[in-house]
C-alpha cells in the first residue's frame, strides 16, 4: 500500500516489516498507525537494512492530492470557508444532526479543530425524510463533507448530499478499520460483519 499525505488519528500507515515508528505514530497488531492528524513523512535511517522512519508532522502545508481528492490549489487559509471541503471526525450523534470536529481544511491540516454539524436534511440528496443520522454515521467516523453555512462561527455547518462526500474512515466495536464496499455498507474485514453508513465514493 502506498502512504498517504495526509493522515488522521487511528489510520494505518504499514505493517512493521516496512517501517518503523516515529513521532505521532504508535504499533498495534505489527502495523504502525497515526497518532495524530498531520502530514506523514518517511524518514531513511543511518542503517541501510533497516525500514524508514515514519513521522507526523503538524505543521499545515500547501495542499496536494490525497484523501480529500484532488487539490484545491489553495493552501494559504485554514479557517473554513463555503465551498470548502473538509475532514471530520464525529464526536457525537442526535436524532437530527450529527455533531463533527473538523480536522482538515482543503487539504490543510488545522492547527485546532472547528466544531460543526450535518443535519439530517443535509446528509444526503434524495429521501431526505427517510434518512435516520444513526444509520449513516458511528461516532469516531471520519468524514468528507463540504462546508454549506458559516453559522455563527463557533458552529460551522456541513453537507454530504454529494456522491464524494460521506464517511471515508470507520472502525468497528472491535477497533478495526471497515472496509467501504457500497454507498450506504461497511464491512469488518475479519468477522465480515456490515454496517450502515453514508459512504464517500471512490467506496475502495
Amino acid at each position: 500500500m502506498s502512504l498517504p499525505s495526509i493522515a488522521l488519528p487511528g489510520q494505518l500507515l504499514g505493517p512493521t516489516t516496512n517501517f518503523l515508528p516515529g513521532p505521532g505514530t504508535h504499533i498495534h497488531d505489527s502495523q504502525v498507525y497515526a497518532s495524530v492528524a498531520g502530514t506523514v513523512v518517511s524518514k531513511p535511517t543511518p542503517n541501510a537494512k533497516s525500514p524508514p522512519l515514519l513521522c507526523i508532522s503538524r505543521q499545515p502545508r500547501a495542499s496536494s492530492p490525497g484523501i480529500l481528492g484532488p487539490s484545491s490549489g489553495s493552501g494559504s487559509s485554514i479557517l473554513p470557508e463555503v465551498s470548502s471541503t473538509v475532514l471530520a471526525r464525529v464526536t457525537r450523534l442526535g436524532p437530527r444532526f450529527a455533531s463533527l470536529e473538523i480536522l482538515v481544511v482543503d487539504d490543510n491540516v488545522c492547527n485546532h479543530s472547528f466544531p460543526a454539524q450535518i443535519r439530517r436534511e443535509d446528509i444526503r440528496a434524495t429521501e431526505k425524510d427517510k434518512v435516520k443520522v444513526e444509520e449513516c454515521f458511528r461516532i469516531g467516523d471520519v468524514v468528507r463533507a463540504e462546508v454549506i453555512s458559516l453559522g455563527d462561527q463557533s458552529n460551522y455547518y456541513l453537507s454530504t448530499a454529494k456522491n464524494e462526500l460521506g464517511v471515508v474512515l470507520a472502525w468497528g466495536e472491535e477497533g478495526r478499520l471497515l472496509q467501504l464496499i457500497s454507498w450506504k455498507e461497511v464491512r469488518d474485514p475479519v468477522t465480515g460483519r456490515k454496517e450502515t453508513r453514508k459512504v464517500a465514493k471512490p467506496f475502495t
